[in-house]
């Protein structure tokens, strides 16, 4: 009996963790399995860019954490710089592009993996093509940015413009300032990280202009100049242009879903595929998706939402990998957690924000404290801020935002587990949690954030 044959489209987090997962179960013999990836690079940590550009990360190599050689040594079929470019369901097979060679050619599958990913949001204004304009997705944008920065400025000025404020943009802009760069971040809305509140973004702003970044809020870009090199001059708003030497966008991304799209697979109100809690694409038995291109089931709202990121892509293709193999797995949906920093800033959420849970009819109470992440006593004792929301009478958390020093961004952790434990925020207080003052006051920053969320829960129950 001929082995079965999976296709794989696409050599990242999702793709390889499936192809990998599927191999361990079934053997050469009995599956055959073919993975086209359209770049340089395969397995690498698409998140640890900005740390790479920052020089934080030494070597692009430290990124990459298995290469198309050592996946190859494992019987996966794995064919670099080969983009495929139709998607025949029917007939069961795909066209793939030899980047290389110019060579075009169909490839048939029995089971077939999507793990396209995604791209970086790229408006489409005057100018967002110049040299010295780059999107940070992969790890091939990422040298090119790197390459960018090693051209000579013009005079004596290195001015970077970062266009967008959501994670890669502070990441983005902690990388260039650590360049040496005057750093300017361009922010469409109220405050910087609208991934949180405004009032918590706010404290994110305050911070990026105390390290030095300019944050400019409010500011729709309009296009982007060049010189008479034809590189990027500056960046034009409404209100006026910002000299740069290179732009970096940081508007976030969107689900890479051409292939799926004209093919006629499902996509939901984001773009993203549709799939089942198996990661097989919904309606269709023989093909799976996982990664940037999908949308998640958010636990808290209910709803499907895109979240582009590399843990969700690994568990994707692990539970993908498992059920093409034989054996069984299941991705139930996320709470929405994340964190990121810029310098010694930390900055973390998990669940809804106040404009989430009126999108999805939640009343809700809220609850900001402040606090320290140590003992206040203890050396090195920083300040934090914790914003708690609860559902109204029911008291059942529903979000958390945390902007601070040190230990701030870990502590969402807890946050996390009780969200996907369903727990009020009275439950919470009572939560035995680990104490020290090298490590946190006696009562710990999210469970004082729970006691004032009770107490607000119960002044609008009186």
């Amino acid at each position: 009996m001929a082995a079965e044959r999976l296709v794989v489209i696409g050599g990242n987090a999702a793709g390889m963790s499936a192809a990998s997962q599927a191999r361990r179960l079934k053997g050469p013999d009995a599956l055959e399995i073919v993975a086209f990836e359209r770049g340089h690079f395969t397995s690498y940590s698409a998140c640890g860019i900005p740390y790479w550009v920052s020089g934080d990360v030494e070597r692009r190599g430290d990124l990459i954490a298995r290469t198309p050689e050592e996946h190859r040594e494992r019987a996966i079929d794995l064919r670099m710089r080969t983009e495929v470019t139709g998607l025949d369901l029917a007939g069961r097979r795909v066209e793939a592009l030899d980047r290389e060679s110019g060579e075009s050619y169909w490839t048939g599958f029995d089971k077939l993996v999507i793990a396209t990913g995604a791209r970086p949001v790229r408006p489409a204004l005057p100018g967002m093509d110049a040299p010295g304009v780059h999107g940070v997705q992969t790890l091939d944008d990422g040298q090119a940015l790197l390459d960018s920065l090693d051209a000579p400025a013009r005079g004596s000025a290195r001015r970077a413009v970062v266009v967008g404020a959501g994670y890669i943009g502070v990441e983005m802009a902690e990388a260039m300032l650590k360049r040496g760069f005057e750093v300017t971040v361009l922010n469409r809305g109220e405050q910087p990280m609208a991934t949180l509140d405004p009032d918590m973004g706010r404290l994110v702003h305050e911070a990026m202009d105390g390290l030095g970044i300019t944050t400019v809020n409010g500011a729709g870009v309009t296009g982007i100049a060049t010189g008479p090199d034809g590189r990027v001059s500056a960046v034009e708003t409404e209100a006026g242009a910002y000299p740069a030497d290179v732009v970096v966008l940081g508007i976030g991304v969107e689900p890479e879903t051409t292939l799926a799209r004209e093919a006629g697979l499902p996509l939901g109100p984001h773009g993203g595929l549709l799939t089942d809690l198996s990661m097989r694409v919904a309606g269709y038995e023989d093909v799976w998706a996982g990664g940037d291109c999908v949308e998640v089931l958010d636990l808290v709202a209910g709803r499907t939402r895109h979240i582009a990121l590399g843990t969700h892509a690994n568990k994707h293709g692990q539970v993908i990998g498992s059920n093409v193999g034989g054996g069984y797995g299941t991705f139930p949906g996320v709470v929405g957690t994340a964190v990121s920093k810029v310098c010694d800033l930390e900055i973390a959420r998990t669940g809804l924000r106040e404009k989430d849970a009126r999108a999805v009819g939640l009343r809700y109470v809220t609850a900001v404290i402040e606090s320290t992440g140590r003992a206040g006593y203890y050396p090195g004792a920083k300040p934090m801020t914790v914003k708690m929301l609860a559902e109204y009478r029911t008291g059942r958390l529903l979000g958390v935002q945390i902007v601070g020093r040190e230990g701030a961004a870990k502590r969402v952790d807890v946050a996390a587990v009780a969200l996907t434990a369903g727990m009020t925020v009275e439950q919470m207080t009572a939560l035995d949690l680990g104490y020290a003052p090298p490590f946190s006051p006696v009562w710990d920053p999210v469970l004082v954030a729970a006691r004032k969320a009770v107490a607000a829960v119960r002044a609008e129950g009186a």
